[in-house]
């Protein structure tokens, strides 16, 4: 199992099994930022200036010190900062985005001698003559796993996910690990309650490192878009799947970033598939994968297609939640603005307190909202004249620690796939009749 010349050495790096080995390297890593913050300090009170521990703890060296030390450990810790990433980047302090971005841009990939301690594990010791050939460098290497090309003798291909070692039994730690680093830095009020969000986080990254049922999950995705040739699902491979390595059919298929490059039509085509998809995982399916990483979708420039992958943060939608965004959608597109504010508020969207102590800013986000999706013809994700207003409207509202809010977690983790479709939407400059579609799915 050679390594591909192609990828520099420094890529590979062993990922720390077992707790002591990560509660080791998180140790080390709060060591050294202990050391830089107290000579940062330092520094700062010899020169006169009063420290802030927050900004101490996020100077440019420390953030580049957070991301590279999650970014080898991998698992839980690099999910989640992904998560937030994907998320909140553009509410974030800059310090706290660039330690996010790096975390979501960088991922090592475990060395050959790892991957094959994994596999024999998971297969046995002769593992390898059940394949005609196995990619020892993987295609992709994400937070919780890596994907490799594999060959059957009867000429089959395969995607083969394997999972890190370590990374299903820390991720409890992991968790409230970068839960402390992220107290360190004093972004977080205290009376924003975090623990809700940290279990659920645990129970939704448990299920995604069970890699059984992510398969199962995919299996009934291809059930259910069986017959729409606007999508295609891998075929989950039964013989060589277990609890930490996934095996699916290969799909060929381009990053589906490429399709910025495509013709109006065809970015509008996939993005109206993507947005419909999003629409009926939430009001016809009752089931939504909430995971919007750009990089569980691949365009097929021959076909068409948008080829789905990574099933693993599937959930149910419950019944409240579905209820909340179809009271949202109809006084939308009823366009009673007063009324938008109030289920906002009512249905956790939006906090209370938030909502009294900065109404005329609230007001005048949701009336450029509104004003941009009922231009006429279709919604212009390309055109983000609103996006200024809609952030300068809430730089008060973000400042004002006092009244911030978290909503319920069931609605966090839709709205992160709603958020993030649009971030893919206004990366391709797509055009889709969204008003058009939400009626269709709420009728």
């Amino acid at each position: 199992m050679a390594n591909d010349p192609s990828t520099p050495p420094d890529r590979f790096r062993p990922v720390p099994t077992g707790r002591l080995a990560r509660l080791g390297a998180f140790g080390r890593l709060a060591g050294s930022l202990t050391t830089s913050v107290i000579a940062e300090g330092g520094r700062q009170i010899a020169t006169g200036q009063r420290p802030r521990l927050g900004e101490l703890v996020l100077t440019p060296g420390n953030a580049a010190n957070i991301a590279d030390r999650l970014s080898h450990m991998r698992g839980a810790a690099l999910k989640l900062g992904q998560m937030i990433s994907m998320d909140a980047g553009d509410l974030l302090p800059p310090e706290l985005a660039t330690i996010l971005s790096r975390m979501r841009d960088q991922a090592y990939r475990m060395p050959p001698q790892q991957l094959n301690a994994v596999l024999k594990a998971e297969w046995g010791a002769d593992w390898r003559r059940r394949f005609l050939q196995f990619d020892a460098t993987p295609i992709a290497a994400a937070s919780i796993g890596q994907v490799h090309r594999a060959t059957l003798p009867d000429g089959r291909m395969l995607a083969i996910k394997v999972q890190y070692p370590g990374v299903a039994d820390s991720i409890g730690a992991d968790v409230d690990n970068v839960a402390t680093l992220l107290r360190m830095s004093r972004l977080l009020p205290p009376n924003v309650d975090l623990a809700p969000l940290l279990a659920e986080a645990k129970r939704q990254l448990t299920d995604e490192a069970d890699y059984r049922r992510e398969g199962e999950q995919m299996r009934q995705y291809g059930r259910r878009l069986t017959g729409d040739d606007r999508y295609a699902v891998p075929d989950l491979v039964e013989e060589f799947t277990t609890g930490r390595v996934l095996a699916m059919s290969f799909l060929e298929g381009r990053p589906i970033e490429t399709l910025a490059e495509a013709d109006q039509a065809t970015r509008d085509r996939a993005m109206t598939a993507l947005v419909t998809l999003v629409l009926r995982e939430l009001f016809e399916f009752g089931v939504m994968q909430t995971d919007p990483n750009f990089a569980n979708y691949r365009w097929q420039a021959d076909s068409g297609r948008l080829v789905l992958l990574d099933f693993g943060a599937t959930r149910p939608v419950d019944p409240p939640t579905v209820a909340a965004y179809r009271r949202l959608i109809e006084t939308g597109l009823a366009r009673e603005l007063n009324a938008i504010r109030e289920v906002a508020v009512e249905t956790g969207f939006l906090g209370a307190e938030a909502a009294a102590a900065h109404r005329p800013a609230v007001d005048r986000i949701i009336a450029a909202i509104d004003a941009a999706l009922n231009r006429p013809g279709p919604f212009d994700f390309g055109d983000r004249a609103f996006v200024p207003v809609v952030r300068e409207e809430a730089k008060a509202m973000i400042a004002d620690r006092s009244t911030w809010h978290v909503p319920h977690v069931e609605t966090l983790f839709v709205q992160r796939k709603v958020s993030g479709t649009a971030l893919l939407a206004a990366r391709l400059k797509a055009r889709v009749d969204i008003r058009g579609l939400a009626a269709e799915a709420i009728a």
